[in-house]
């Protein structure tokens, strides 16, 4: 008659074996790609009379670029790569970086045009969010997002692309924010 191990040895072989499959997938999971923030939350200076809050920490909004034009509008700088959603009262109420396309508009004043909801990138990527608002030498220009969230790989040398591609979030953020008919302001 065969002898019959412990219940110890059972339960060791299977932790070990746990805890190996464990370390495999950290593994692999550290050689994979790693996502990157956009832009990173300001920490508060901790002092004596701190105090715990409900609330979640504002975000310092970068400054709006002079000669950017009043009232409600989208500001997009081409030098800083960056938007901001301004209301009525010239408060930037959002902020973000983007990546832009190959083809960029001349500094001036434009308004959103048409709106579309999702479709393919010319550079062959599932896109949502879509807002045109420009057109130089023949492509159109306009906002949008990675339905996955991925930011673009660098366009095809000669390749002509007007999307200025921002983040998820951020994409939401604009559709909700630009409707048909709002300004748009580029600034170098």
């Amino acid at each position: 008659m065969p002898a019959r191990l412990p219940s110890w040895a059972w339960v060791t072989g299977l932790t070990a074996g746990a805890i190996a499959a464990v370390v495999v997938l950290a593994v692999q999971a550290d050689q994979g790609t790693k996502p990157v923030a956009a832009t990173t939350r300001p920490s508060a200076p901790v002092t004596a009379d701190a105090k715990p809050s409900a609330e979640p920490e504002e975000k310092k909004p970068v400054a709006v670029p002079d000669g950017s034009g009043t009232g409600r509008r989208i500001v997009y700088s081409l030098d800083r790569k960056r938007v901001w959603l301004v209301d009525a009262s010239d408060t930037p109420r959002r902020s973000f970086t983007v990546w832009p396309g190959t083809v960029t508009p001349d500094p001036g004043t434009y308004t959103i045009g048409k709106r579309t909801e999702a479709t393919t990138g010319s550079d062959g990527v599932p896109v949502e969010h879509i807002m045109y608002f420009a057109q130089k030498s023949g492509v159109f220009i306009a906002f949008s997002n990675a339905v996955d969230g991925s930011s673009p790989p660098p366009a095809e040398p000669g390749a002509q692309t007007g999307g200025i591609r921002i983040a998820k979030p951020d994409g939401k953020a604009l559709w909700t924010f630009g409707s048909a008919g709002t300004t748009v302001r580029v600034v170098e």
